[in-house]
């Protein structure tokens, strides 16, 4: 399984961004599809996740009210749009995807940067 993420960029404080993630390779059958992302000297932060089933999702705290996440189970793809971006909201972001047995995530795209300028 191969994720692939696309959408970051460059965006001023109180703009928006849409970050996609197209899952592919066997057959697909995830769990939860989420995000997390990281900036220099931090580790790795929860961002949001998605039941693949049901589409309950999930948030951390900061983000509440301002990103959300979405799926399109016909494309195997998960959305995030983050609006009133803030420039704490900097950082790479990684798609991942929890697919079998695991009780984590046990797959990660590769990063895609978001840069909020104040």
């Amino acid at each position: 399984v191969q994720l692939q993420a696309s959408g970051g960029g460059s965006v001023q404080a109180g703009g928006s961004l849409r970050l996609s993630c197209v899952a592919s390779g066997r057959t697909f059958s995830a769990k939860y599809m989420g995000w997390f992302r990281q900036t220099p000297g931090k580790e790795r932060e929860f961002v949001a996740t998605i039941s693949w089933s049901d589409g309950r999702s999930y948030y951390e705290d900061s983000v509440k009210g301002r990103f959300t996440i979405s799926r399109d189970n016909a494309k195997n793809t998960v959305y995030l749009q983050m609006n009133s971006l803030k420039s704490e909201d900097t950082a790479v972001y990684y798609c991942v995807a929890l697919l079998g047995t695991s009780r984590s995530y046990n797959y990660w795209g590769q990063g895609t940067q978001v840069t909020v300028s104040s």
